[in-house]
């Protein structure tokens, strides 16, 4: 999962570094977030998923403001996803169950992945940036696909997926992905 969670990650903390000020109350395609909200989660999902690589009990209650309280958040975002990566590729990572549902640990780590690769596309239309959904040919994509298609009715009936949208029949596979979980491939800024 390391090098899947590094090649994502890697993408996310330069869209995170690139959010200007000006962007942080601006719209993104997952309706429950703007910019700011959106990377405070994605602070709030590093810091919970590498409690979870780690077999901690994890928080995901209450989001806190991080870019609020932190004048140094990018960078801060930048170290909070190494330490990730770096946890998630430890030897005993992917084995054995982690969290309240005591979900398979390679499930946990698909679900940070999809995380983290989903909610960076949201924050590269967000903010008018270019987005590659598997930088260098990783894999993360086809990893991700398999593991949506068992996660999809859990995911709906918790609120963490819209109801699956259409696409084309020629549509690429991450357009596919992005629409099973409920996003509108083709969003653009308003």
């Amino acid at each position: 999962m390391g090098p899947l969670l590094g090649a994502s990650g890697g993408q996310a903390v330069s869209l995170v570094r690139a959010v200007p000020d000006d962007a942080l109350a601006a719209a993104t395609p997952c309706a429950d977030y703007d910019v700011r909200a959106l990377v405070n989660h994605l602070f709030q999902v590093v810091t919970q998923f590498r409690e979870l690589a780690l077999k901690k009990p994890s928080d995901f209650g209450d989001t806190p403001d991080v870019v609020g309280t932190d004048g140094h958040w990018r960078e801060s975002f930048a170290a909070a996803v190494d330490e990730l990566v770096r946890v998630w590729s430890a030897p005993g990572a992917e084995e054995g169950t982690t969290g309240a549902m005591d979900m398979p640990a390679r499930t946990v780590g698909c679900l940070v992945l999809l995380d983290l690769t989903v909610h960076a596309w949201d924050l590269a239309r967000a903010t008018g940036r270019e987005y590659r959904p598997d930088p260098g040919g990783a894999g993360v994509v086809p990893v991700l696909a398999t593991a949506v298609t068992g996660l999809a009715p859990t995911a709906r009936r918790m609120g963490m997926f819209a109801e699956p949208l259409p696409v084309r029949e020629d549509a690429p596979d991450f357009e596919r992905l992005l629409a099973v979980t409920g996003r509108d491939p083709g969003w653009t800024r308003p």
